[in-house]
């Protein structure tokens, strides 16, 4: 019974993900068009931008000094006490703040995204928007996707800036690291490609939020619990994407053979 049901739960979550890769095509085809509203994307990058910042700086403050933490104290009895900064540095840049930043919008924004948008169509909204000649691709999805590819690299920045600040903070005040090494360390091993990076990280992740949320919304049914089940797979489903697709991005990105930390040394 409970095997049954398992490989059913499978077939619906495939049937929905096969979904979200058609309507992300469907959404390319809009924005060839042209058919953007965008009154309703500058409400959503109110949504996902400034109503995120706090979540996403507080995240970072603390990714920041929690790594510091861990690695300081090995450096430093390695003599190494001057990479502290680029470490840091390097890996907020090429990792952290772009995945930690999607992680919080995957769980406050594509959960909204998905009840908001599931409650419309088990209320019957959707239906009335085809019925006013409203594609809610163009109405709904497109406005909330540019939100999401344009806020979150801007968040993954302040991300970025604010996990160095809070590492910058641990380092001097616990282990006595002088900020201008940990900064020049931090300034040296960064370069523009590993931003670069970070951001079309971000802009990728903000892509797959919106058409996941958005697609597990407009998939949704059974009432009221539909809605609960659609909101927490979305979430799930949202963080499973990023991690993989991190992976392919990172190998694509980061696979060569060279070394930023020993140039720095």
């Amino acid at each position: 019974m409970s095997e049954t049901k398992s490989k059913s739960s499978l077939g619906a979550w495939s049937q929905r993900l096969l979904a979200a890769i058609f309507l992300g095509g469907q959404v390319i085809v809009h924005l060839l068009r042209g058919k953007i509203n965008w009154r309703n994307t500058v409400e959503q990058m109110a949504t996902v931008g400034p109503d995120s910042l706090f979540i996403t700086l507080l995240t970072a403050v603390f990714v920041g000094a929690v790594f510091t933490i861990q690695v300081a104290r090995e450096f430093i009895n390695f003599g190494a006490s001057n990479l502290v900064g680029g470490v840091l540095a390097v890996a907020l840049t090429r990792e952290l703040s772009p995945v930690l930043t999607a992680v919080v919008l995957a769980g406050r924004v594509g959960s909204a995204f998905a009840a908001e948008i599931g409650t419309m169509r088990v209320t019957e909204q959707i239906d009335a928007l085809f019925i006013l000649k409203t594609d809610p691709i163009d109405y709904l999805v497109i406005p909330r996707l540019l939100a999401c590819c344009l806020m979150l690299p801007i968040l993954t920045l302040l991300s970025l800036i604010t996990g160095i600040l809070g590492g910058l903070i641990i380092a001097t005040n616990i282990y006595g690291i002088p900020d201008t090494v940990f900064l020049d360390s931090a300034r040296n091993l960064i370069t523009i490609g590993d931003i670069i990076s970070a951001l079309i990280k971000a802009c990728c992740f903000g892509l797959l939020i919106a058409v996941i949320g958005c697609s597990w919304g407009l998939t949704t049914k059974g009432g009221a619990k539909g809605v609960g089940q659609s909101t927490t797979t979305a979430v799930v489903t949202s963080l499973l994407i990023i991690f993989i697709s991190n992976f392919f991005l990172s190998w694509l990105m980061f696979q060569g053979t060279g070394s930023a930390l020993v140039e720095g040394f």
